[in-house]
């Protein structure tokens, strides 16, 4: 009886690790060492490695950009990210990775990016994943990148990006609030990219973002006003179309080696996955 009583909770323990971590290599100190979403919230809009001119494209009414998630740059070795800068050709405006830039938010690993990011001739707008805020690292990332929540504007064509912090599985009322009102001065083409997905296919899959209401009213504020929201994290690819709105999971780029192609045009928009070789 007494094997028995220890071998159940051990066996809902494992399933619960499964669950909640499956999805990504995790640090156990980091993951219970990362900081507060509101305390980064407060200080939106501030930026320290994008430049005035980076947060105001130059676009058009027809362009394309690139989007990947998860790159996981682990101490210098950034997986061959190095070789995006080999696909960005005149036609992409930007790019954007949509978190876990790093594997544990190290200065040398967010340095790494800076690294990178400034070969690809184009604006790349980061945003923060779990993994970014690994042993309260918070810091680094306020330090070399800014903020983890802020607006991009295309003063000549009609397209707004609106970047998003859930690296802690949430994003809070002051952050939905925020968005809300964003939407309201927001141009004709929305386009809205976070880390933590919403969707999970099934029971192996992570799905962090497990406050009901909170979901909810995510959905609700997007639909018929933003064109797409893309995330990552559950390194899965999860497409869903709801309210008018694509909800686009991407993979992991460290293991895929994916990105998606968007070419958006005054009709709207399209994407296809790629492969970087």
């Amino acid at each position: 009886m007494v094997s028995r009583k220890r071998s159940i909770p051990a066996a809902l323990t494992g399933l619960m690790v499964l669950l909640v971590f499956g999805s990504c290599t995790v640090d156990l100190p980091g993951l219970f060492g990362s900081d507060d979403m509101n305390v980064r919230f407060f200080e939106r809009n501030t930026f320290n490695f994008l430049t005035p001119e980076s947060r105001a494209l130059s676009l058009g009414e027809e362009y394309a950009f690139l989007v990947l998630s998860d790159t996981h740059i682990e101490g210098t070795d950034a997986f061959g990210l190095e070789n995006l800068a080999s696909v960005v050709d005149d036609t992409i405006k930007f790019v954007v990775i949509t978190g876990d830039l790093t594997q544990s938010g190290k200065r040398e690993e967010v340095q790494r990016f800076i690294e990178i990011a400034r070969t690809l001739g184009v604006p790349c707008y980061p945003m923060l994943g779990n993994h970014d805020v690994y042993f309260g690292n918070w810091t680094v990332w306020k330090e070399l990148i800014g903020s983890s929540t802020y607006r991009i504007d295309t003063p000549d064509s009609s397209t707004t990006l609106l970047i998003l912090d859930t690296a802690n599985a949430s994003m809070g009322k002051e952050q939905l609030d925020w968005l809300e009102a964003e939407l309201q001065t927001a141009r004709s083409h929305v386009f809205v990219f976070t880390h933590t997905n919403l969707f999970v296919e099934g029971m192996g899959d992570l799905q962090q973002m497990t406050d009901v209401r909170e979901r909810a009213r995510i959905m609700a504020l997007l639909q018929g006003r933003v064109d797409a929201l893309f995330t990552g994290h559950v390194h899965k690819r999860i497409i869903k179309t709801l309210g008018g709105v694509e909800y686009i999971t991407l993979e992991d780029y460290r293991s895929k080696k994916t990105y998606l192609h968007v070419q958006v045009s005054q009709g709207g928009f399209e994407y296809t996955f790629r492969k970087l070789h």
